[in-house]
């Protein structure tokens, strides 16, 4: 937990610079994996915040917003800011070659972050004949580890929670919540 310069509370995973107090050890998965948290505190603001970009993207890729909106929620809970341990950046959590391989040149701007993801999960999609399980599922650990392990889910723990969570978030989208 940080307080920043305008007094606001922050908690991160991630220890800023300067003086913080740490809360809770991280474990090894998100704190929350239960779709429906998001509605609380701000980031149904946050959410409702990007809902044009999401369209924008939604329309010129041929994909669902609901989908779009289920990756979001899971990869970073409407965070813009939102940085991985692993390099992933924004509010699809962009790995520098995902977005060197779709233009984005700024994974931190909510849209082109949210357009390059957009677009990655298109073609994952399209890779995967639209099984949308697998294409979440090489969303998360790309599409390599999907090809390796024989067109499945790969037995990573990681994946292995993401795609439910993801697919939850999907269902609780497309039924308009």
């Amino acid at each position: 937990r940080v307080v920043d310069a305008n007094g606001r509370t922050l908690y991160t995973n991630i220890p800023p610079v300067g003086r913080y107090q740490r809360i809770l050890k991280e474990g090894p998965g998100p704190v929350s994996q239960v779709p429906g948290n998001e509605g609380r505190g701000h980031i149904g603001e946050r959410r409702q915040r990007y809902t044009g970009y999401v369209q924008e993207a939604a329309q010129a890729n041929n994909i669902e917003p609901a989908l779009i909106h289920a990756v979001i929620s899971a990869e970073s809970g409407y965070d813009s800011f939102a940085r991985s341990r692993k390099g992933a950046v924004g509010l699809m959590q962009l790995m520098p070659e995902t977005a060197r391989r779709y233009s984005v040149t700024n994974r931190l701007d909510p849209a082109q972050n949210i357009h390059g993801g957009t677009r990655y999960l298109r073609d994952l999609l399209r890779m995967f004949d639209n099984d949308l399980r697998l294409a979440v599922a090489a969303y998360n650990a790309g599409e390599q580890a999907v090809v390796k392990y024989g067109n499945r889910i790969p037995p990573y723990r990681e994946t292995v929670e993401y795609v439910p969570r993801v697919m939850a978030y999907y269902r609780k989208y497309r039924a308009g919540s």
